[in-house]
């Protein structure tokens, strides 16, 4: 069950970027319809296979698009963060559930009136499918990430996607004079199941990072990357830059900048 539900204001809905850019007839259309919720971490939020009655946009915090296995594991296809899209609009249910990875909101549209006013607002109808391509582009790089066949170049690759994907979102990414502070907002269950490994794997390969002075471990949850390049050439920096969205990452942290 939602902790909570009530009723958005237009504070909400500016506060996310996804809506920024909306026409103030289309923002105010979504204010009407729309409830706030909100989920503590790992309730479900939408079960596999269950059709929804709405679509939903995360506000705060991260959710997890996870599907069980044949065999029953538990395998953690994505991460929904501020400003994503989910529910699939004019279309059946999803294969996969939906968990709140951390305590999380979201607002809730309802479908039917979702998708009626995506047939009459263009503006709309460009922010969901800018969305769409930015999923898009994570999977494809996720996929990169995931065919790195040492798991430290597994973990390289996360913390480069994660600066580079959500780095807005204030409480995740923070300059600091020595490097870059990261903080990862899932605990080390989900990450092992993101990036296919176990939990020991996971501190194995940070503390590798760690002692090669390329990462330093603030808190469990908090490190610092000291060396963008390093990093970068732990995650196989060749294939990495391939996507576009982590090159002003290197840019921008370069040690020296």
């Amino acid at each position: 069950m939602a902790k909570e539900t009530r009723k958005v204001t237009a504070q909400d809905l500016v506060r996310s970027t996804t809506f920024t850019q909306l026409r103030p007839e289309t923002q105010d259309a979504l204010e009407a319809m729309c409830r706030v919720k909100g989920y503590r971490a790992n309730q479900t939020v939408v079960h596999a296979q269950e059709g929804s009655d709405y679509i939903g946009c995360v506000l705060s915090g991260i959710l997890r698009m996870q599907k069980t296995l044949v065999d029953g594991r538990e395998q953690i296809v994505g991460l929904l963060v501020e400003g994503d899209f989910f529910g699939r609009v004019f279309d059946g249910a999803a294969e996969f559930s939906i968990e709140a990875a951390t305590d999380a909101k979201f607002c809730a549209f309802p479908r039917a009136e979702f998708e009626a006013l995506l047939t009459q607002s263009p503006d709309l109808e460009r922010a969901l499918l800018l969305n769409i391509n930015d999923e898009l582009d994570r999977a494809r790089e996720w996929l990169i990430i995931l065919s790195n066949q040492k798991i430290v170049g597994r973990i390289a690759g996360f913390l480069l996607l994660m600066c580079a994907r959500f780095g807005y979102i204030d409480h995740i990414l923070q300059p600091r004079p020595e490097g870059v502070e990261v903080k990862i907002p899932i605990n080390r269950s989900d990450l092992a199941h993101l990036l296919g490994t176990r939990p020991e794997s996971i501190s194995r390969s940070l503390h590798a990072l760690s002692d090669q002075g390329i990462i330093g471990i603030l808190e469990p949850n908090r490190l610092l990357i000291r060396d963008t390049k390093a990093l970068a050439h732990a995650a196989d920096e060749d294939e990495i830059e391939a996507a576009a969205t982590l090159q002003d990452l290197f840019k921008n942290h370069r040690p020296g900048h």
